[in-house]
């Protein structure tokens, strides 16, 4: 990211850019600030937009073909194309030799590094991976984002946020946005704002009903499946979350016990390293076996339900009694 922001401070492009990775908060705030570093007072003869498979490569070369209008350089961002895990090799090609008047962005959610266009972007222009960031670099931002609102939250409070509406930016933008209106007379913000304004996200009511299961909380963990009821989440989907964070907990066992650190684990199971170290203190609870039994629990209780044997409210009822049960 340190090369792109230098690119948009300098003014100095590249002709092809590849912005990829899972975190979409950041593709979207670098490909809005890009179009206008490069097309400022809002340039639209210079300017074209692409999004979906279906695109064809040989409309994006004519177009960079044509010369721009009273500008520098003609834009063209093309979104979730699918080029960079199938062929294009047309485009490949082109963008080896194409001209300094025309910039190309690209956007996606998955890449091919074998793939011949993104070893195309990569030798003539620049690709940058905006994944998932780290719990620092969210507690930064936060931070940055409330002292922008004339506002302050402690460090403490900022994890909290975190933790209660998940780690994904865009969605932390707009809780954000929510306190702002919320807190409007009030300089801090609090906790108990948080949990006032703020929605938590299901994922995060389940896992704190694992954590319930594994302090054997029996009250809190039923309490947390009776919400997630009145929210109208059906019980097979709570036994499949819940089954799935199990199985989280046991590939972060099993990494733990080959002495993966934090960053490694995160990489390896597919999650936020921010939740990778919250499994590895939870997983402290369970043994390897232990894990391994209640996803075979978990399996046997919903076939119970298809069968037609346990109600479905019941049997997800059942399971978490019995490993919330001192």
């Amino acid at each position: 990211m340190k090369s792109l922001n230098e690119d948009i401070k300098n003014g100095q492009w590249k002709p092809v850019y590849l912005l990829y990775g899972e975190e979409a908060y950041l593709k979207k705030q670098y490909k809005d600030r890009m179009t206008k570093a490069i097309l400022p007072d809002g340039d639209t003869v210079n300017y074209a937009y692409y999004e979906g498979k279906g695109i064809n490569p040989g409309e994006l070369i004519d177009l960079a073909e044509t010369m721009p209008f009273f500008a520098e350089r003609r834009l063209i961002v093309v979104e979730n194309s699918g080029f960079f895990k199938n062929a294009a090799p047309e485009l490949a090609d082109y963008i080896k030799t194409m001209p300094d008047t025309a910039c190309f962005i690209f956007v996606e959610n998955e890449v091919d590094k074998r793939n011949r266009l993104y070893k195309a972007v990569k030798d003539k222009g620049r690709v940058v991976e905006l994944g998932r960031q780290d719990e620092k670099t969210l507690l930064y931002w936060i931070g940055a984002q409330v002292k922008r609102e004339g506002k302050l939250i402690k460090t403490s409070t900022a994890q909290y946020l975190v933790e209660k509406t998940g780690t994904d930016m865009e969605n932390l933008e707009k809780e954000l946005e929510k306190l702002f209106a919320y807190t409007l007379d009030e300089k801090e913000i609090t906790p108990a704002a948080i949990d006032e304004i703020c929605t938590a996200q299901i994922s995060n009511k389940i896992f704190e009903m694992v954590e319930a299961v594994a302090a054997k909380h029996q009250k809190k963990a039923m309490d947390l499946y009776y919400d997630l009821l009145a929210l109208k989440e059906p019980p097979m989907r709570i036994l499949y979350l819940l089954s799935r964070q199990f199985k989280q907990l046991m590939e972060v066992k099993a990494l733990c016990i080959k002495g993966m650190d934090k960053s490694q684990i995160a990489k390896k199971v597919g999650i936020h390293p921010f939740v990778a170290g919250k499994y590895m203190s939870r997983c402290r609870s369970f043994g390897l076996e232990e894990l391994r039994s209640i996803m075979e629990d978990a399996a046997d209780t919903e076939q119970l339900v298809k069968t037609g044997r346990l109600s479905d409210v019941m049997s997800v009822e059942l399971f978490i009694v019995k490993y919330s049960s001192v």
